[in-house]
Parts: C-alpha cells; sequence; structure tokens
C-alpha cells in the first residue's frame, strides 16, 4: 500500500500522516524544504509519537524509468519506500526545483521488492 503526499509549491511544508507501512502503522511527521542555494528540494521524516529523526534533509531525487527508493539506504532506522515520480511527461527540470514540486508525486509505502510490480 502507498501514501502520496500532499505537497505544494510552498518552501517549507510540515504535516502529519498515518500509514500502514509493511503491515505496520506509522504515525509520521513529515517537512519538505526548498533549498534556494543548491535549487532543489529536501525531506526529513520523525517518528511522530516518539519524536526520533528518521531521515534528515533528503533530497528528492525523480525515479525515472527506473525505481530509485530513496529510502533504501536508511532501512535500519525506518521501513518503507519513498519515490518521486513525475506528474508530467516533460517537466522543465529532471527533478524538483523551484516552484515545480507540484509537477511531481512524492510517494511513501511498503518497502518496494525489485522483483515486484512497478510503483
Amino acid at each position: 500500500m502507498y501514501y502520496e503526499f500532499p505537497v505544494t509549491n510552498d518552501p517549507r511544508q510540515v504535516f502529519t500522516v498515518d500509514m500502514m507501512i509493511n503491515g505496520e502503522m506509522l504515525h509520521a511527521k513529515v517537512e519538505i524544504r526548498y533549498l534556494p542555494a543548491p535549487d532543489q528540494w529536501v525531506l526529513s521524516l520523525w517518528d511522530n509519537a516518539s519524536g526520533a529523526l528518521l531521515v534528515n534533509q533528503l533530497r528528492l531525487v525523480c525515479s525515472y524509468e527506473i525505481v530509485n527508493d530513496l529510502l533504501a539506504p536508511f532501512r535500519a532506522a525506518v521501513q518503507g519506500s519513498l519515490f518521486v515520480i513525475r506528474n508530467v511527461d516533460e517537466p522543465s527540470t529532471p527533478d524538483p526545483a523551484k516552484d515545480n514540486l507540484t509537477g511531481f508525486k512524492i510517494i511513501m509505502g511498503d518497502v518496494y521488492d525489485q522483483g515486484s510490480a512497478d510503483v
């Protein structure tokens, strides 16, 4: 099961989500920020119940033609997979940049199995 984050082009977005990840409930606080100097969006994720920081300022890089699970390096801290996928075929930039985050979908859910169907 996958959950699509509600995103806007606001340079700082903070919200909480409750979602099932691999059969377990995750109560998460999510912060998405735009960093102007490198012209990129980053995501931080906390366990909302304990306040523990799970992922800090993870650069949002788009999956294009190949699945790019952004949470794969963080399996010890957080279960689940995170993907950034284009909403349109030809965005002005290959990855989210200033004022175009709504041209992409940010999706989190069960751990992606390379042998399973595409996201």
